[in-house]
């Protein structure tokens, strides 16, 4: 009976151990990294909030995270006082993170708005061509006339200067 004892006496101490391992292997915010650094991105980018939620959305996930304290960052209750507490783990060598990136905005749609009234010129036979986009418009359509750069010509000269029509679509 003794022994039985002794054996659920261990397990419960290496059940101890295994949920207090992920809060003794939490890493250390590197030197170079940004005051108040709460994790590191996969992209190498840093994040600052104290929990995880959200944490690196848009930036390939979490790669090391240095936050302590927090019920997010290990999702374990805290051990109480009468646990007898596990001798510590040998801590792993630690691995330099990769340098900082700087995080450039996802492209941007074009929220560019056609003016009200189409440049002079134009009319039937005539199509507008963007000469940024080398896109035609044809009369009609939302941007005839009305692109930031651009001229009015033949559909005809329109092809043979390499430009396309809007969608696929020509105009006669």
């Amino acid at each position: 009976m003794l022994r039985m004892t002794q054996a659920a006496a261990l397990l419960a101490s290496l059940t101890l151990a295994g949920l207090m391992l992920p809060t003794a292997s939490l890493a250390q915010a590197p030197a170079d990294a940004p005051a108040g650094a709460t994790g590191l991105c996969k992209d190498g980018t840093y994040w600052s909030n104290p929990t995880k939620k959200g944490a690196c959305h848009g930036h390939k996930g979490i790669q090391t995270w240095y936050a302590t304290g927090t019920t997010a960052t290990t999702g374990t209750a805290a051990p109480t006082a009468a646990a007898t507490p596990a001798a510590p783990a040998a801590p792993a060598a630690p691995t330099p993170p990769a340098p900082p990136k700087t995080v450039s905005s996802p492209p941007k749609t074009s929220s560019y708005t056609p003016p009200a009234t189409a440049a002079a010129g134009g009319g039937p036979g005539l199509v507008w061509v963007n000469t940024s986009s080398k896109v035609y418009h044809c009369q009609g359509d939302r941007w005839y006339g009305k692109t930031k750069n651009g001229s009015y010509m033949s559909e005809a000269d329109a092809k043979a200067q390499g430009n396309r029509p809007d969608h696929g679509k020509t105009c006669q």
